[in-house]
């Protein structure tokens, strides 16, 4: 959708002045709504109230008669297959990594899970044109019901059934969509997943190929590792932010502005958007990057098959544990005396930030944009209000469950005077040891 408002071609009535999707990503069917895009990119929630604003007041001053003719009025309505334009471009831009060569991924096995949702086009219209095998794809028919697994990168379901797919046809690579293809993930040929910090990692080697000592903007949750895979391995900086797509790609949009390279901005969730693609968080394109490495590989006669992108990620520091908990705030309790929950969620931040500060265990981050990030016991913890819910939502990473038990109970001690806070998930995880 985005694209058409970019496409100059009269023939399919490009460049659109705008252009809405429905979806409701890989939320239920009852929870759709509208994605709006223009030229300058998909609309915030700013724009968004502005239009509901606009509408109701169009709504309210139009009469029944006006409104009843309008209604009457027919519009002009053409059909075009703009996806034939949209995968010609992925398509090309491989043949082009390649040195343009027709056929750059034939006999390369690469399978793909769609879930169900938009993505299943990506084995017929991209990976086919350019020579790759993709028996043993699956979920590609779009069925809203999504019968066969939720298509999400995060949830470890759709994960497993990605990972089986590729080692029960012995597959080079596995590639996998959330609804929407916004998101995506890939697996290589033993079944290694490329999600969350390893596909950040990935696409920062990548970028760092292609555009030396750039900033990667990412969201709160990275791992430190990670920070050490970009800046000492990498030659990068890492530059985290705040959780949402839209604020990782907004503070890579800024930093641009402000003289500071960035090519890539990417979540966790992977949600990942590229200078060089109007800074759109395409799961389809970022999938491209990853089979622009192995055609232009295999043609350089550097390798093939996907042990090329298990290589680059070689030398990231994975953790043993990583944990999120949800400590959810009970709005009604008498505890919040009527106030927001955000505001009763900012009083536990900065009573978890005072209580910590004498600890000589612990070292609250210098340079941090969401919640309050502490490192101690070899690992981090992360607490912080979500953007939308009544939760702090808290994440751990250590390299042993009882190093993860030691900084749970860091923040349980921190917290246990907060009446309206349930602390039931970090209670079973502090009474595990």
């Amino acid at each position: 959708m985005f694209n058409s408002t970019l496409t100059e071609d009269e023939s399919f009535l490009c460049p659109a002045d705008g252009a809405i999707m429905i979806t409701a990503s890989h939320l239920p069917y009852n929870r759709n709504g509208f994605k709006f895009f223009t030229s300058d990119g998909g609309l915030g929630k700013v724009d968004i109230k502005d239009i509901l604003e606009r509408a109701a007041n169009i709504y309210k001053n139009v009469s029944d008669e006006n409104l009843r003719k309008s209604q009457r009025e027919k519009s002009s309505i053409k059909k075009v297959d703009y996806m034939a334009v949209y995968t010609s471009g992925l398509v090309k831009a491989v043949r082009r990594a390649a040195g343009d060569l027709e056929k750059p991924l034939e006999g390369f096995h690469i399978v793909v899970d769609a879930g169900n949702g938009a993505g299943g086009f990506f084995a017929a219209k991209v990976l086919e044109p350019l020579g790759a095998i993709t028996s043993g794809s699956q979920f590609l028919e779009p069925d809203g019901m999504f019968p066969n697994h939720i298509p999400n990168p995060e949830d470890k379901s759709a994960m497993e059934a990605i990972t089986k797919a590729v080692l029960d046809n012995k597959a080079d690579l596995g590639i996998i969509f959330d609804t929407d293809v916004d998101r995506s993930a890939a697996v290589d040929s033993t079944g290694r997943e490329f999600n969350r910090n390893r596909l950040i990692a990935l696409l920062s080697a990548i970028i760092l190929e292609e555009h030396p000592g750039t900033t990667i903007v990412t969201d709160s949750v990275t791992s430190d590792g990670l920070t050490s895979f970009i800046e000492k391995k990498l030659g990068g900086k890492h530059h985290r932010f705040k959780r949402g797509y839209k604020n990782v790609i907004d503070e890579a949009i800024r930093l641009n502005s402000v003289g500071e390279e960035s090519h890539l901005a990417i979540e966790t969730s992977g949600h990942g958007a590229l200078k060089e693609n109007h800074w759109l968080d395409d799961g389809a394109y970022l999938m491209v990057k990853i089979l622009n490495k192995l055609a232009s590989a295999r043609a350089a006669g550097k390798g093939s098959g996907s042990k090329v992108l298990t290589d680059l990620v070689e030398g990231l520091e994975e953790p043993r544990v990583a944990l999120e908990l949800r400590l959810k705030i009970d709005k009604n309790h008498s505890d919040l005396e009527g106030r927001d929950f955000r505001e009763y969620g900012e009083r536990v931040l900065q009573h978890v930030t005072n209580s910590i500060e004498t600890n000589p265990d612990l070292q609250k981050a210098p340079v941090n944009f969401e919640g309050i990030r502490v490192s101690g016991f070899g690992g981090w913890f992360l607490l912080r209000l979500s953007l939308h819910d009544p939760v702090l939502p808290l994440n751990i990473e250590a390299q042993s469950e009882d190093d993860a038990v030691k900084l749970g109970l860091v923040v349980a001690k921190a917290v246990k005077d907060f009446n309206a806070l349930d602390t039931s998930a970090l209670s079973k995880l502090t009474n595990s040891s």
